[in-house]
């Protein structure tokens, strides 16, 4: 069984039926951890028994946003896996020398001593005397990859992509039809290393300190029932921070989470609220208590990890979190699939109260 609506794919399938399940996608951003992510885009793509109807990214969870849009535009599921394979491979090139990985886990990863250096001048340094230039190879990397004109027009899904006002604090949503490089660019821009990106008269920073993905379009804007959260920060860290570098990371990783910890409070606080009221209820509420919520998270991996991985750049990296990344969504088909258009396969209230 299947419910048809005139704009958008179907809101649900059955676990059986030879449609493949549609549901969205949020993606949490990372830097160089957003490899993770590609991972499980790539597994989620070769099964095929899921289709995305939105995607809601920052900073690196944007990158594979809108690349794998792309790529399903130029060749479906394999060219949207061919992109983001594309993409991470050529984001390696453009500092070789950034991150070593010492073992084939990838557990052991530093950062080579001339980038821990350009790291430490940028807390002296304004971005316009430590990068006069405003260089950035990202801006080659997604001009070069992306058809921003042919994804306005055509894009095969809905995107969100958060970016920060620099001077207002507000989120900006930058959705399909607004997309360009410069938007995909102010959602991953970090205002300690590069200018603030100015977009029609506004600066923009990392869409991090905004929502890090924002949850909300996908439940206002798209019909499709089901959200998956791929998380990249974990939900509790086990050590408490005591060096002085310490807590600053803690600090500052605390300050890209905030807002959607925030937003999925009220999803959850909505929801048992809702579930509790004797009254008659309404749309809105029909829709709160019918939105399932699922989660692939990078905790057992990722959180082992310091912060200045983030900044790492090394294909062996890359490909390491590529396969965790893959682990982690099959095993989630595996167990949870047949949840899909029927129930959440976690308890947000538990997660996120």
């Amino acid at each position: 069984m299947s419910l048809r609506i005139s704009r958008g794919p179907p809101a649900f399938h059955t676990v059986n039926s030879r449609k493949p399940l549609v549901i969205n996608l949020a993606l949490q951003g990372g830097g160089a951890h957003g490899a993770f992510t590609w991972g499980v885009l790539d597994a989620l793509l070769e099964d095929g028994r899921l289709a995305f109807e939105g995607v809601s990214g920052t900073s690196a969870g944007a990158m594979n946003a809108v690349v794998m849009a792309q790529g399903l535009l130029a060749g479906g599921r394999d060219g949207a896996r061919a992109a983001l394979e594309k993409f991470w491979t050529a984001l390696a090139g453009t500092m070789p020398l950034s991150a070593t990985v010492a073992s084939a886990d990838g557990q052991n990863v530093s950062l080579a001593p001339a980038f821990k250096s350009m790291l430490r001048w940028a807390n002296y340094f304004a971005p316009d005397r430590l990068n006069p230039f405003d260089l950035n190879p990202l801006r080659d990397l997604v001009t070069e990859q992306i058809d921003f004109a042919r994804l306005r027009a055509e894009s095969p899904l809905k995107l969100f992509v958060a970016a920060t006002n620099a001077n207002s604090g507000k989120l900006r949503l930058f959705r399909s039809a607004e997309l360009s490089a410069d938007a995909v660019l102010a959602s991953a821009c970090l205002p300690t290393v590069h200018r603030a990106v100015e977009i029609d008269g506004e600066p923009y920073w990392d869409g991090g300190y905004a929502a890090n993905p924002a949850v909300f379009p996908l439940f206002y804007e798209c019909t499709s029932r089901d959200i998956l959260l791929v998380l990249l920060s974990p939900l509790k860290h086990k050590e408490t921070p005591h060096t002085l570098q310490d807590i600053r990371e803690r600090v500052l990783e605390f300050a890209f989470t905030a807002t959607f910890l925030r937003e999925m409070r009220m999803f959850a606080h909505f929801r048992d609220y809702v579930s509790k009221s004797p009254m008659p209820i309404g749309r809105f509420e029909r829709r709160i208590v019918r939105t399932n919520f699922h989660v692939v998270d990078a905790q057992e991996f990722l959180g082992e990890l310091t912060a200045e991985t983030k900044l790492a750049v090394s294909l062996q990296f890359f490909t390491t979190l590529r396969d965790r990344g893959r682990e982690q969504a099959r095993a989630w088909l595996d167990e949870h699939l047949a949840s899909v258009g029927r129930r959440s396969s976690v308890e947000i209230s538990e997660l996120f109260y």
